[in-house]
């Protein structure tokens, strides 16, 4: 993978360029693809060595080469400055395992499901509060959480009524490990596999709650995440998603994410995109 190009801004109008030519052939004529991400492991995010890594990067990578595009350019940006970046033509597609909704469909255009993950908190070894769940944040005035600012985990914490005045809006998961590690919050909330590598990087005397799936409305909320391109980067989509499927088939998907701690059960069960932008 190339390193980082934080000035990187790509020359697309859309679907095609000034010159009439499409993404993808922009793309394959320059040699690389402008990739967003945020800092959230092993989603995506930033090495030691200021490479772009996780999951999401891996799958991109691998697709780009197989459509002809050898290298990426990735630039971190904060968790709410993804979609804003995609449209405003910084880069050309988001790599950061952004999870398909309804609402995000209506803003950019999704692949088919590349991983899943169920929800976890990180607290304090030997979870002192016992926090299994957001209604535990709801059911305690006196408990703080740190969720990323726009991300699923805050709509899940509107959602069982978790206070504005008990969360504190983050832009990365750095920014929730050290509140935790401060005191400041009595736990992050992310996916269980972003803590558990998390942790696994960094150390610290914490924990992962068991994870599981939030049920809203009677409906359990099993979110996929997936690669983002701008809505009129129609071909572009397609022969991603052509890629991807034959990943899937071939199970070379799952090795690109056992890297990063992804199994079996994180892999695309059939869900597919235009069932989870319905919701």
């Amino acid at each position: 993978m190339a390193g980082l190009s934080a000035c990187t801004r790509v020359d697309g109008n859309g679907g095609a360029n000034e010159d009439g030519k499409s993404t993808l052939e922009r793309l394959r004529e320059q040699g690389f693809v402008a990739v967003g991400l945020a800092n959230e492991i092993p989603f995506g995010f930033v090495d030691d060595a200021g490479d772009p890594a996780g999951q999401s990067p891996a799958v991109a990578q691998a697709v780009f080469e197989e459509l002809g595009v050898p290298e990426i350019q990735a630039s971190p940006v904060n968790w709410d400055g993804l979609i804003p970046g995609l449209d405003a033509n910084r880069f050309d597609v988001l790599a950061a395992g952004v999870f398909i909704t309804p609402d995000r469909c209506g803003q950019v255009a999704f692949t088919e499901p590349t991983a899943t993950s169920p929800e976890a908190f990180m607290v304090a070894s030997g979870n002192p509060h016992n926090i299994q769940h957001f209604e535990d944040f709801a059911d305690n005035p006196d408990l703080k959480l740190a969720v990323l600012n726009g991300s699923v985990e805050q709509t899940y914490a509107e959602y069982f009524g978790v206070p504005d005045g008990q969360m504190e809006l983050i832009g990365n998961q750095t920014a929730g490990y050290e509140l935790l590690e401060s005191g400041r919050v009595d736990a992050v909330s992310m996916l269980s596999v972003s803590h558990h590598y998390l942790i696994q990087e960094r150390g610290g005397d914490f924990e992962v709650s068991e994870p599981f799936f939030p049920v809203m409305d009677g409906k359990e909320e099993k979110g996929w995440g997936g690669l983002c391109v701008r809505q009129d980067d129609t071909e572009l989509l397609e022969e991603m998603n052509r890629v991807i499927a034959e990943f899937t088939e071939s199970g070379r998907l799952l090795e690109l994410g056992e890297e990063w701690g992804f199994t079996e059960d994180d892999l695309p069960d059939g869900t597919s995109t235009a069932e989870l932008c319905e919701g």
